[in-house]
């Protein structure tokens, strides 16, 4: 298997740490006792990283690897491919 990095990786990777960091955070949070509002923000925080570090892997596979398969289209075959990629930011 070939390697396969984009640009964004880096960026994804730093995210993910991030997450992890504050997952880290919420089971000691849990395992002290801690307030279940304090820890329910926590965890909203750990799923809007892991959200966010999904949805660029996401963008950036379908802005590089989809526009390699597909290559250069005639405008009015290429409308489909460009609904398809707004589509995808509501995931």
């Amino acid at each position: 298997m070939t390697e396969h990095k984009h640009e964004t990786h880096p960026e994804i990777v730093k995210r993910l740490k991030r997450a992890e960091g504050h997952l880290k955070s919420v089971i000691a949070m849990i395992e002290g006792g801690r307030p279940c509002l304090d820890i329910a923000q926590q965890l909203h925080a750990v799923e809007k990283a892991i959200t966010q570090a999904k949805r660029t892997l996401i963008q950036d596979h379908l802005d590089h690897c989809l526009e390699e398969t597909v290559g250069a289209l005639p405008r009015d075959r290429r409308q489909s491919i460009d609904e398809f990629k707004s589509i995808t930011k509501y995931l």
